[in-house]
């Protein structure tokens, strides 16, 4: 059986926390006219960013 990685879980918490508080500010300075059911156009982007740094590496 596998030994669990706990510092890569550590770090994927921390970085989910990271990632909710940078929402919850940006959430807090915007413009109160818009709707909070619509997506946000930034969130997506968030996801393949990370994913493009090792993608490069390996080019």
């Amino acid at each position: 059986m596998a030994k669990p990685n706990y510092g890569f879980e550590k770090r994927q918490r921390e970085l989910e926390k990271k990632r909710k508080k940078a929402e919850k500010a940006m959430k807090k300075s915007g413009p109160q006219d818009q709707d909070p059911e619509q997506p946000q156009a930034d969130a997506p982007a968030v996801a393949p960013a990370e994913s493009t740094g090792q993608d490069g590496a390996k080019a």
